[in-house]
């Protein structure tokens, strides 16, 4: 390890509408020497998410920006390989947010030792970790399905919207997908059990998604806006729920898109709330607790899109803002 160099992703500059590779710069630097009450963390997997490209802009939100010329954030599963701290031994695998690197040195904060369980360890990042997290606090604390409603789920083959799907399945609800190509509409039907996929990419799809719901949507679980935001808020019924989770069909437009169907809003009486998941501290717990639950009981079922080496991460970013992942979308970087 004295002989090997730390490697880090730099934001370089600030993507003007949709982000290209030069954006970002791949950078070598010195592994971190430890102090007292450290330890370094030789990081297993990275972890890419849509609220990333929203941390590019130079704009007020509910993070700070990404600085440019500085590592980009994002969450990580490791091992601890050399350690000046107690509770942090060598050998412990731990989760954090330590970024686009292979090593990371902490004192301990915001930092999770995550034990050996059934639960692969990259799924702490996705099906058990913060998209897990995500689904299940929007669906259950803010969506409040009720067995037999209609839940719609948007996004519904991604990291959020695939655990959504299947936890409404799991309380009783008759579950919709709304997802971009056949093979994605296959999978959460096929695999992830939901009742029907609507395909928005195909001329039909408003007819399609009409017919998948006759009896109206009861809770609408948002993680794409735009179009699709206006279609399905035309099929609301009084009373429904829309946790309203990502806009990601947004997060590169230069424009923003104007709704056509807000009035949907106020006929209906919907309850429209935007959430991140970071305001519901005291839900983590037992969130990660259930998920992981399910997932040893195969009551949960993910797939994991990996890009390999994180020489790979700019693109696989990329990719992942265009819809080319499944599930989600790792880095491997060891």
């Amino acid at each position: 390890m004295s002989q090997e160099r730390n490697r880090q992703v730099l934001l370089v500059r600030r993507p003007q509408g949709w982000p290209v590779e030069s954006d970002f710069r791949i950078e070598e630097a010195p592994i971190p020497a430890l102090e007292d009450g450290e330890f370094l963390v030789r990081n297993h997997f990275l972890s890419l998410d849509p609220y990333m490209r929203g941390r590019m802009n130079d704009v007020r939100s509910y993070a700070p920006p990404f600085a440019l010329g500085e590592v980009l954030g994002g969450g990580t599963v490791g091992e601890v390989v050399a350690s000046r701290q107690v509770k942090f031994p060598v050998g412990a695998l731990v989760e954090a947010s330590f970024g686009w690197q292979l090593y990371a040195k902490s004192r301990g904060e915001a930092v999770r030792r995550i034990e050996a369980s059934a639960v692969p360890l990259s799924a702490w990042l996705g099906v058990a970790g913060m998209p897990g997290i995500t689904a299940y606090v929007g669906l259950l604390d803010i969506g409040q399905p009720a067995p037999g409603e209609t839940v719609v789920v948007s996004g519904a083959a991604g990291a959020v919207g695939s655990v959504v799907g299947q936890i409404a399945k799991l309380v009783g609800c008759r579950v919709v997908g709304i997802a971009g190509g056949a093979a994605k509409c296959g999978y959460a039907v096929q695999t992830l059990g939901f009742d029907a996929c609507i395909d928005y990419r195909t001329p039909e799809f408003a007819s399609a998604f009409k017919d998948a719901v006759p009896r109206g949507v009861d809770v609408y679980f948002d993680n794409v806006g735009g179009s699709i935001l206006d279609l399905v808020l035309s099929r609301m019924n009084p009373f429904a729920r829309l946790p309203l989770c990502g806009l990601i069909s947004q997060y590169n437009a230069t424009e923003p898109y104007a709704m056509r169907n807000v009035m949907s809003i106020l006929v209906n009486r919907i309850r429209v709330q935007g959430f991140i998941v970071s305001d519901y501290p005291s839900r983590w717990p037992k969130a990660r607790a259930a998920l992981a639950e399910w997932v040893i009981a195969g009551k949960l079922r993910y797939h994991e899109t990996v890009a390999d080496g994180l020489e790979a991460a700019p693109r696989a970013f990329l990719g992942l803002l265009r819809g080319e992942n499944l599930g989600k979308q790792l880095v491997k970087l060891i």
